[in-house]
């Protein structure tokens, strides 16, 4: 296995720049875009290649992976003393836990709201996580509306 296969490489298509946009978060900021999504994997991995390389010939150690992760299924969330009672009080109102309310406000957004802001899951390549943080913050504030 080559170095670069520990990173996860998103490719997406960019409603706001109308193109498809390559990332590798965790490795570098930044990344690269085009109209041909293959062609923009390709220069993507190579950007990739290229800053593993970069680590290397400096000595530093490489980032930790981000393909092939494991997950717990737990995180803590931290939503503020407003938010939270926002969200327990909607929760409450839904006869919901509040684990349960706030699973289904993230599943809702992650999943079912993806069409109407231009997000696309090519070829199973998803959204990067700026792309998540946004829908997610939207929801809530639906939610709590």
């Amino acid at each position: 296995m080559k170095n670069s296969d520990r990173y996860l490489k998103i490719v997406e298509w960019s409603e706001e720049d109308q193109c498809y946009v390559g990332t590798c978060p965790g490795l570098f900021y930044g990344g690269c875009h085009g109209d041909n999504e293959a062609k923009v994997y390709k220069e993507l991995c190579e950007i990739v290649e290229k800053n593993i390389a970069l680590y290397e010939e400096n000595g530093k150690p490489l980032p930790p992976e981000t393909a092939r992760k494991e997950y717990s299924g737990k995180f803590l969330l931290r939503p503020g003393k407003e938010l939270h009672k926002s969200l327990a009080i909607r929760a409450l109102q839904a006869d919901e836990s509040l684990n349960n309310f706030c699973l289904n406000a993230l599943k809702k957004a992650l999943f079912h709201s993806n069409r109407s802001n231009g997000l696309t899951f090519k070829g199973g390549m998803g959204v990067g996580p700026q792309e998540h943080l946004d829908i997610i913050d939207k929801t809530f504030k639906k939610c709590v509306k």
